[in-house]
C-alpha cells in the first residue's frame, strides 16, 4: 500500500500474476481430469475392476475308472495337505519343528516350506506336506493350540485301489513337464502340481478323464485377501471309464504269475473280443507317482532285468516257438501243400544241404500227419513243409490270424512284432532271404516276433469259427456304450480250422500231448491249447565240453522263454489265452500249469463261483523240457 492506503500497482500486478498461474494449473488439472474421466474412463475402470476381481481356476475331479462289475480301480481321493500361513504363525520355523517332532516330517519339506514362505505374500497360504494319513491329520488337530497358522485342506488326487496288479492297463498319472506346458491349450495343464495321464488307460483317455474346469469370480480387496464370490460356473468331472477286465480274475492272474521271476498272460472272450485279465509280472505300485516316487525305487525299477515297468503283454516280443505251428499248418492247408492225409516220418531231425535241423525229441516221433505233429509239437513235420509253402505265405496267414498288428484297446504302449517276408528283409537287411530261414521260421523262431495279446487274438481266431475278433478293453466311456462289432468271417476253409482244434485238443488231453500234464481235471473245464518254447541261446558245443547240458546250467536270462496258448471250454471254447514265462526254459514245464490255472478261474467265474486256485497252491508241473 501506498502512504495513502491504496495498493499499489506492483503488488497488484504480481497478485494478478499468482492468480492467473494458480488459475491456470488448476484448468490444466480441470482439463486432465476431464480427459481421463470423459475420454479414457472406461479403459480405467476396466483396469481398476480387473484390479478388484480375481478369477480362480476350479479344477475338475478326474473320471473313474472302474471294472467291468463297476469295481474301482482309479478313483480320485481325498488327500489331506497341512499348510501354514506366515504372518499367522509368528515363529514359522518354531512350527514346523512342532509339525516335524508330530508326523516326522523331512528337512527336505521344511527347505522347500521355507523357501516358498519367502517368495510368496504373507498372507497366502503354503503347502508344508500332502497325502496325511488321518492319523497324522488327528494327531496335528490335537495340536492345534501349538500350531498357530496352520490348518489341514482337503482337495482329490489320484489313487490306485489294485496298485501292482493293475498297474500296466490302468497306468500312472504325473505331473505335467515344461514340454508339456510350454504347448497345451488347455488351461488346467498350466495349474500348478497338475497330473495327467503318463501311460496306459490314464494316458490314452487323458482327455476323456481330464474334465473341464470351471470359474469362480472373488472380488478382493488391495492386499489381495478375498472378500466375496461374485460368481460361479462349476466345473464338469472327468468321464467314467468302464473296463472289460475282471478285477477279481486281474488279481489272481497277477498272483499267478508272481510264482515267477518274469511273465504275462492274457484272457480274452473269443467272441466278443473283452480283455478279461492282461497281468505282467513283475509290476510296480503307480500310487508311487502320486505320493512322490523315491529315486532310490525308480533305480532298483530302472535296473531290474525283468523291467517292471514294460507291459509285457503289449510291448513284450518273442519268438512264438511252437504254438506258431497253427500259422505254418493252416498256410499249408491253404495252399494245397498238405491235406488231412498228408503225413511226415520223423527221425528226430530234417538234413538240409550242409545242415541238420533238430526236432526237441532226439529219438523223433515217426510218421505223423498234421494233428499228430501239433498234439507232439513235431518240428520235422513242419521243417518239410515249410519251403513248399514259402515265408511269404506263412506271414500272410500270421497277419490274417491277428499276428503282426497294434489294436486299438486305449493303451498306445505297444508294439507290433515282426513277420518276416522276402521284401522285408532285402528292404532292411540288404540281402536276400534264405530256404533255411523259412524252416526255421515255420516253427516260430528266427525273425519272426509275436507279443502276448496277438498270440491270444491267434488262438481266438482259430476256434471262434474263423471271425476276425479285435480285443476289446473299454466297454463304456461316460454315458456312451462302446458296441461289440460284427466281426467279419477270415475265409477259412472250416475244415482246416477244425484240423487245428482237434490238434490242439490233444495237446491237453492226449496222454502224447505236450501238455497232459496240465490238463484240467474238473468235469466241463476242460482246456486245449499248444505249447512252445522260444530259444534265446543255443547251448554250443564248447559249453557242452563243460558240463552245461541243460537250459538250468545257463544263468537265467540266457534260457529259453516258456509259453503257452490255450482255450476252454474245449468242447466249445469261449475263453483264449497267452501266457509267457521268461525264461521259463519249457512251456510244458512253465507256461503251461499257469494257463491251466488261469483258464480254470475264469471258467468258474463265469460259472458265479469262487476261483479254487490261491496263491498259497504251487501248481507248476514238473519241466518236461517239451516245446
Amino acid at each position: 500500500m501506498d502512504e495513502n492506503g491504496k495498493l499499489s500497482p506492483t503488488f497488484t500486478r504480481r497478485a494478478f500474476i499468482v492468480l492467473g498461474a494458480q488459475a491456470g494449473v488448476f484448468g490444466v488439472l480441470a482439463g486432465r481430469l476431464g480427459w481421463l474421466q470423459l475420454w479414457k474412463g472406461d479403459d480405467y475402470r476396466s483396469q481398476a475392476e480387473s484390479n478388484r476381481v480375481n478369477n480362480i481356476m476350479i479344477v475338475p475331479s478326474r473320471g473313474e475308472i472302474v471294472d467291468k462289475f463297476g469295481v474301482p480301480l482309479a478313483i480320485s481321493a481325498v488327500n489331506y495337505t497341512v499348510v501354514v500361513v506366515p504372518e499367522q504363525a509368528k515363529d514359522l520355523n518354531a512350527v514346523l519343528e512342532t509339525i516335524r517332532r508330530e508326523i516326522g516330517l523331512e528337512d527336505r519339506l521344511i527347505k522347500r516350506t521355507l523357501k516358498t514362505a519367502r517368495q510368496s505374500p504373507p498372507y497366502a497360504p503354503v503347502p508344508i506336506r500332502s497325502n496325511l494319513t488321518w492319523e497324522q491329520v488327528a494327531r496335528l488337530e490335537l495340536m492345534h493350540h501349538r500350531l498357530p497358522g496352520v490348518t489341514i485342506t482337503a482337495d482329490k488326487t489320484r489313487s490306485y485301489l489294485l496298485g501292482e496288479p493293475t498297474a500296466h492297463v490302468i497306468g500312472y498319472v504325473a505331473k505335467v513337464n515344461k514340454a508339456e506346458q510350454q504347448n497345451a491349450t488347455d488351461p488346467l495343464l498350466r495349474v500348478p502340481e497338475y497330473r495327467i495321464g503318463k501311460s496306459g488307460m490314464e494316458r490314452g483317455f487323458e482327455s476323456q478323464l481330464r474334465g473341464t474346469p470351471g470359474r469362480r469370480e472373488v472380488e478382493v480387496n488391495v492386499t489381495g485377501r478375498e472378500v466375496r464370490v461374485l460368481h460361479e460356473t462349476p466345473s464338469k468331472d472327468g468321464d467314467k471309464l468302464v473296463l472289460t477286465l475282471d478285477a477279481t480274475l486281474q488279481q489272481l492272474v497277477q498272483d499267478r504269475l508272481a510264482m515267477h521271476q518274469s511273465a504275462a498272460a492274457v484272457v480274452m472272450d473269443v467272441h466278443t473280443g473283452d480283455v478279461l485279465a492282461c497281468a505282467s509280472h513283475p509290476s510296480f505300485d503307480p500310487n508311487l507317482f502320486v505320493t512322490g516316487l523315491p529315486p532310490d525305487i525308480w533305480d532298483v525299477w530302472n535296473n531290474d532285468p525283468a523291467r517292471p515297468m514294460n507291459n509285457k503283454v503289449l510291448v513284450g516280443q518273442y519268438p512264438p516257438g511252437s504254438t506258431f505251428k497253427m500259422v505254418t499248418a493252416m498256410a499249408a492247408l491253404e495252399a494245397g501243400v498238405i491235406d488231412a492225409h498228408s503225413t511226415a516220418f520223423c527221425p528226430g531231425y530234417m538234413e538240409f544241404g550242409n545242415h541238420r535241423f533238430h526236432c526237441w525229441k532226439k529219438e523223433g516221433h515217426g510218421t505223423v500227419n498234421v494233428i499228430q505233429a501239433l498234439a507232439q509239437s513235431c518240428d520235422t513235420f513242419f521243417y518239410k513243409i515249410a519251403n513248399q509253402v514259402g515265408i511269404d505265405k506263412i506271414s500272410e496267414m500270421a497277419n490274417r490270424l491277428g499276428l503282426g498288428q497294434i489294436y486299438d484297446v486305449g493303451i498306445i504302449e505297444q508294439k507290433a512284432g515282426l513277420l518276416p517276408t522276402q521284401a522285408w528283409k532285402k528292404k532292411e537287411l540288404g540281402a536276400s532271404w534264405q530256404q533255411g530261414e523259412t524252416i526255421v521260421a515255420s516253427i516260430g523262431q528266427g525273425y519272426m516276433l509275436a507279443t502276448p495279446l496277438q498270440l491270444a487274438i491267434m488262438a481266438s481266431r482259430l476256434v471262434n469259427g474263423g471271425k476276425a475278433v479285435v480285443p476289446r478293453m473299454v466297454q463304456q466311456i461316460g454315458s456312451i456304450k462302446v458296441k461289440t462289432p460284427v466281426f467279419p468271417s477270415l475265409n477259412l476253409n472250416p475244415a482246416h480250422l477244425q484240423m487245428m482244434k482237434d490238434g490242439m485238443d490233444m495237446v491237453v488231453l492226449d496222454p502224447r500231448g505236450t501238455a497232459h500234464g496240465s490238463r484240467i481235471l474238473e468235469d466241463g473245464f476242460a482246456m486245449g491249447g499248444k505249447t512252445g518254447t522260444s530259444q534265446v541261446k543255443r547251448i554250443t558245443a564248447a559249453e557242452r565240453a563243460r558240463g552245461v547240458r541243460r537250459q538250468g546250467d545257463l544263468p537265467w536270462h540266457l534260457r529259453h522263454h516258456a509259453l503257452f496258448v490255450g482255450y476252454a471250454p474245449a468242447p466249445n471254447p469261449r475263453f483264449a489265452c497267452a501266457v509267457i514265462v521268461e525264461h521259463g526254459e519249457s512251456g510244458s514245464g512253465a507256461a503251461a500249469p499257469v494257463a491251466r490255472d488261469i483258464m480254470l478261474a475264469v471258467q468258474e467265474r463265469a460259472a458265479g463261483r469262487t476261483p479254487s486256485w490261491t496263491p498259497a497252491m504251487q501248481s507248476d508241473a514238473p519241466d518236461g523240457g517239451v516245446g
